[in-house]
């Protein structure tokens, strides 16, 4: 089995996949001040949730854009697994063309998921991820890593509103009655719900512009299904884009021999 990581701000999240096939996925907390001792323990809990011999694991990559936690989970990994994971950065072959200025400030969970974009999906193609930011990965025409879009996430501006403000509350991220609000709660979940659909359709429609035409839209990350179905353009919802992602990457940089797995 392969164990695919996902380090983001908010949560981490593990999937097994035996050879195309995602067996399980689980998340956990980014907390930057635990140990690789206390990841450990919370990693081998989540395989025996799920009924995983930890033995079976022989093959792991991991994509982090917590720089802080990528040394410490790779060690409490190492604790778990018969497996030494494989840090997706620079060396590793992902087979992905990058365009922009500097191919090196690209985070790699950005990597990953147009990787699977683009194994699975005509070109030209958004990628929206929709997690503690809001990230659009524009893919080209030829299939090249154009560029992208970063905007504040849907939780950071809910906790923006309650923080600098006196009397606003903090709401669920849920569908309001109406788009107009009638009070505080429905006012704010108008704004947080509809008026982020809002901006994931108009972005759209200034970057098909851009491209020139009609592109792919592929929506990922936690409050996807919050969101998207109230967009007016046409997305298609891929849960585990980013995992996906990471198993095509660990293909292209593994190298069998003698029945174990060796990385270059």
């Amino acid at each position: 089995m392969l164990l695919t990581i996902d380090i983001g701000n908010s949560h981490i999240v593990l999937g097994g996949f035996e050879g195309e096939r995602l067996v399980f996925s689980a998340r956990m907390v980014t907390q930057t001040y635990r140990t690789d001792d206390q990841y450990a323990v919370e990693i081998n809990q989540l395989m025996e949730l799920y009924h995983i011999d930890p033995a079976c694991i022989d093959g792991c990559i991991i994509s982090s854009v917590v720089p802080e936690l990528s040394s410490p989970f790779q060690r409490a990994l190492c604790k778990s697994i018969n497996a030494k994971p494989l840090l997706l950065g620079p060396g590793v072959k992902t087979g992905l063309n990058i365009l922009i200025d500097d191919p090196g400030q690209l985070g790699a969970d950005l990597v990953a998921a147009a990787v699977a974009a683009i194994a699975h999906y005509p070109a030209p193609c958004l990628i929206y991820d929709l997690g503690t930011a809001i990230t659009i990965s524009v893919v080209d025409h030829r299939s090249n890593f154009a560029g992208c879009v970063i905007c504040a996430g849907t939780r950071l501006m809910l906790d923006a509103l309650t923080s600098r403000t006196a009397l606003l509350p903090h709401v669920s991220i849920e569908e309001p009655s109406s788009v107009i609000g009638r009070n505080s709660i429905a006012s704010m979940q108008s704004g947080l719900v509809y008026g982020t659909a809002a901006m994931l359709d108009g972005l759209a429609d200034r970057i098909e512009k851009e491209l020139g035409g009609p592109a792919t839209l592929v929506a990922t990350g936690g409050l996807a299904h919050s969101i998207v179905p109230h967009c007016r353009h046409e997305f298609i919802i891929h849960d585990s884009l980013l995992l996906e992602g990471l198993r095509l990457i660990y293909e292209k940089n593994k190298k069998p021999s003698n029945n174990s797995r060796i990385f270059r």
